[in-house]
């Protein structure tokens, strides 16, 4: 039996939509109308013989087999686009220090690091993963030419590229609302955190402090996946992007919300635009095929 076969055009319009969550605001994106939008994914869906969303009143939602073709579409036009970026993209090349903050999708970035080193073998990538505060001072005394980091809420400096929901987490194997008063925890809340400077840290304790819920720091590490594991052994509860949770960690319900962080480049990203451009498209081309991130507007 002869398969037939997806058309990248209709699969993008699937991402987009499952990605934005209506047609609406995916034909905003595609710059289609929304009933451009819909023909694609009638198309799609006549081709599968299968619903990939369920429409109702209120919302749109993928159904079963729709969130089963959305882990293959994003594989699909990841490669897609890696494929025709290194057909026909103009020559790069150049050297670039680039500094990234450990909490950028640390599960990710190097394979992402690893596939643009194959697409662009001229360029000569040199990473550095650390604190954002620190990377940022390294990148003022000439030590690195960029920096992918935090930007506090209310800071200008830089140019933001993402945006993402943050998220208390705690072990996965065990409910980690058990650390809560309601569970009949008299004990602070316990909280594993990076050292002070870290945007994180500062923003989970004024937020804990605003709702008179009280908590200690039991375990601090310099290193993220030290917080992590401390997290994962259910020792404490600590804060992260969502795109950040390890099969080991599970949100927690009933602590007040955390906002979105923002991702930002700092350094004279227009003075080394020629290296830049393709590093930023191509890293925000991968992440939308892993994780759910929010491009920024």
């Amino acid at each position: 039996m002869r398969y037939p076969d997806l058309d990248i055009d209709l699969l993008r319009c699937f991402a987009t939509v499952a990605e934005q969550g209506g047609f609406t605001a995916a034909g905003n994106v595609l710059g289609l109308t929304q009933s451009a939008v819909s023909l694609k994914i009638k198309r799609l869906e006549d081709v599968l013989t299968r619903r990939v969303f369920a429409r109702t009143s209120r919302r749109l939602a993928l159904t079963p087999e729709g969130e089963m073709l959305l882990v293959y579409a994003r594989r699909l036009l990841s490669l897609n686009d890696e494929a025709v970026r290194r057909m026909i993209a103009p020559p790069v090349q150049g050297r670039l220090r680039l500094g990234v903050a450990d909490h950028f999708v640390p599960q990710h970035l190097a394979p992402i690091l690893a596939r643009f080193a194959r697409t662009y073998p001229d360029v000569h990538l040199e990473v550095e993963v650390g604190r954002s505060h620190e990377l940022r001072a390294a990148c003022e005394r000439g030590r690195l030419d960029l920096v992918i980091g935090k930007r506090r809420e209310g800071e200008t400096a830089g140019t933001r590229i993402w945006t993402e929901n943050l998220a208390w987490v705690g072990a996965a194997d065990a409910d980690p609302r058990r650390f809560l008063p309601d569970a009949g925890r008299n004990a602070p809340l316990p909280l594993a955190m990076l050292p002070p400077g870290c945007m994180f840290r500062d923003r989970a304790l004024a937020t804990l402090s605003r709702a008179n819920i009280p908590h200690e720091i039991v375990y601090v590490s310099a290193s993220l996946l030290g917080v992590i594991a401390a997290a994962e052994a259910g020792l404490a509860v600590t804060v992260l992007g969502r795109s950040t949770l390890t099969a080991g960690l599970a949100e927690v319900a009933g602590l007040p919300s955390l906002g979105v962080a923002e991702m930002a480049i700092f350094g004279d990203a227009e003075g080394r635009s020629a290296l830049v451009d393709p590093l930023v498209g191509f890293i925000r081309e991968s992440l939308a095929a892993t994780v759910a991130l929010r491009p920024a507007a």
